[in-house]
């Protein structure tokens, strides 16, 4: 058996490619013909899709916008901080010492 193999020779591999473009302007451009079809066709997905287009597109495509609402959600967050860290801090120097003389420490923390 392996004297019939020493005797054969390889066969040639065979290398399948296949190349694939991809053209973002034509995909786009795809999309927005279907949307124009749905709202032609009028209807409740008509409707959702144009809505949520205008919102994908209208965010991605302004960023002062987008800057604007990250910029109010941060100082949303820091007030948020800063009026926790005032509390807390009202809570201990008004209870702590209450606090600790429940628990007969004397004041010494």
């Amino acid at each position: 058996m392996a004297l019939l193999k020493f005797f054969r020779v390889p066969k040639n591999q065979k290398y399948d490619y296949k190349p694939r473009f991809w053209d973002p302007q034509k995909e786009e451009l795809q999309k927005r013909l279907e949307q124009i079809e749905l709202a032609k066709k009028g209807g409740v997905d008509a409707a959702k899709s144009r809505i949520a287009g205008g919102f994908r597109k209208g965010y991605a495509s302004n960023y002062q916008s987008r800057r604007t609402h990250v910029f109010r959600s941060n100082m949303i967050l820091l007030g948020v901080v800063a009026v926790l860290l005032l509390l807390s801090y009202l809570f201990i120097t008004k209870y702590l010492p209450q606090i600790a003389a429940a628990l007969g420490t004397n004041g010494q923390i």
